[in-house]
Parts: structure tokens; C-alpha cells; sequence
């Protein structure tokens, strides 16, 4: 009876041990990561742009896990970014700043690579984001007053790349598309384009210059919209 009931307490505690092994092995895995707010919009149509600079809104970024499931706010944890600086920026904390140069939509990401798990164990190092759209509300002059035109820059082609301006007003990467109301009206304004990755090509529409020509030219009287195209 003894040895039966050795052989017993082997078996079980031989149990547990791959049971423990089993549940180290699906320690908890980051799976998403949900940003809050989802949208935030600043400004409004009859304040010039520039008057938006310094508003600012705390972002919290909460990972979703599984085994078990669960919501955590790892807002200090992850990476910010934002896809144009040139409106709105967001620091090491989540805190997004308007930056009062220009207005549309921008995209802010929360990045984490999970090159660990939660239990400390190697991983694929799988990239995880999550996104939220800041907006900043173009100046139309509605409510009296009057504002800078605005310069609205849209990327086409199959390609990727970069614009600059001279002078500094607007900056901004594909897919965009990027507004700005920086330039007061009159204001000779530069914009050079850089492919990036495969692409080689540039070309423009709604410039002054030839839509061959890399930079663009134009003189800013009034609302102009421009077109670059990366192949």
C-alpha cells in the first residue's frame, strides 16, 4: 500500500509539474492596445489655427492580454508617436500637444514590441499598435475676423516620400493628406519633395512651376490645394 501510494503521489506531482510548465508557457500575451480617446478634435472654424497651439489632451493606451484575459493601461509602457508633428505632437507620457501650425487629421500611434512575454519567456518579438486621430479645425473666418489661406498638400501614386516647405510651415509624409495655415497671404512658398524606400519619380499638380519640376513653386493667394505624386 506503501508503494502504491508513492507511486500515486509521483504521478500527481509529476501532474502538476507539466501543468505548471503548460500554464508558464501561455503566460499572458499582449494581443491589442486601444487608445483613449479614439478621436479628438481642437479649434474651431472661426479661431485661426494658431491660437490652438498649446491645447493638449492626456492619451491613455490600455493592452488587451490573454491567458487570462485582461485589460491593463500600460500608457507609460508603450512608444507615441505622431504622423505629423507639424500639427500635433505626443510625448513619452501620452500628453498630445497642438502645435498650432497646422490643421486636418493626424494619426497617433502607441507601439510595444512584445519581445517577452508577461512570464519572461522569449517571444517572436511581434510589433503590437494602436491608433487615434487628432483633428484641428481648419480657419474659415466663420464668426468675423480673418485667418491665413490654407495650403492643402495631397499625396497620390504607388510610391512613398516626404515634403518640406520654405519657408518651415508645412512638413509631412504619405498617405496625408496635410493642411497647414501658416503662410500668410502673398507668401512665396517652396515645397521639396523626397522619395523614400523603392520610390524614384516625383511629380506635381496645382503648382506654379511645371509639374515636372522638383521643388514646387507657388505664391499663396488664397486656398490652394497641390497634388504630389511618388512612383
Amino acid at each position: 500500500m506503501n508503494g502504491k501510494w508513492l507511486s500515486l503521489v509521483v504521478l500527481v506531482a509529476a501532474a502538476s509539474l507539466l501543468l505548471g510548465l503548460n500554464s508558464c508557457g501561455r503566460s499572458q500575451e499582449l494581443v491589442a492596445i486601444q487608445i483613449q480617446p479614439v478621436v479628438e478634435t481642437f479649434g474651431a472654424s472661426n479661431i485661426p489655427v494658431p491660437s490652438d497651439g498649446g491645447l493638449t489632451v492626456q492619451l491613455r493606451a490600455l493592452g488587451t492580454y490573454i491567458h487570462p484575459p485582461v485589460t491593463k493601461d500600460i500608457t507609460a509602457e508603450v512608444t507615441w508617436a505622431s504622423n505629423d508633428t507639424q500639427m500635433m505632437t505626443v510625448d513619452a507620457s501620452g500628453l498630445l500637444t497642438v502645435t498650432g501650425f497646422s490643421c486636418g487629421g493626424s494619426l497617433i500611434s502607441a507601439t510595444i514590441r512584445t519581445n517577452t512575454s508577461a512570464g519572461g519567456l522569449s517571444s517572436s518579438g511581434a510589433i503590437v499598435t494602436g491608433y487615434m486621430t487628432g483633428n484641428v479645425v481648419c480657419f474659415t473666418g466663420t464668426g468675423g475676423g480673418t485667418g491665413n489661406p490654407a495650403l492643402t498638400l495631397t499625396f497620390q501614386g504607388a510610391g512613398t516620400g516626404t515634403v518640406a516647405s520654405n519657408p518651415a510651415g508645412l512638413s509631412c509624409t504619405n498617405p496625408g493628406p496635410c493642411v497647414t495655415q501658416a503662410f500668410l497671404s502673398g507668401t512665396p512658398v517652396t515645397l521639396t519633395a523626397t522619395p523614400t524606400g523603392t520610390s524614384t519619380s516625383v511629380s506635381w499638380a496645382g503648382c506654379d512651376s511645371p509639374a515636372s519640376t522638383n521643388p514646387c513653386t507657388l505664391t499663396l493667394v488664397g486656398n490652394r490645394n497641390v497634388t504630389v505624386t511618388f512612383n
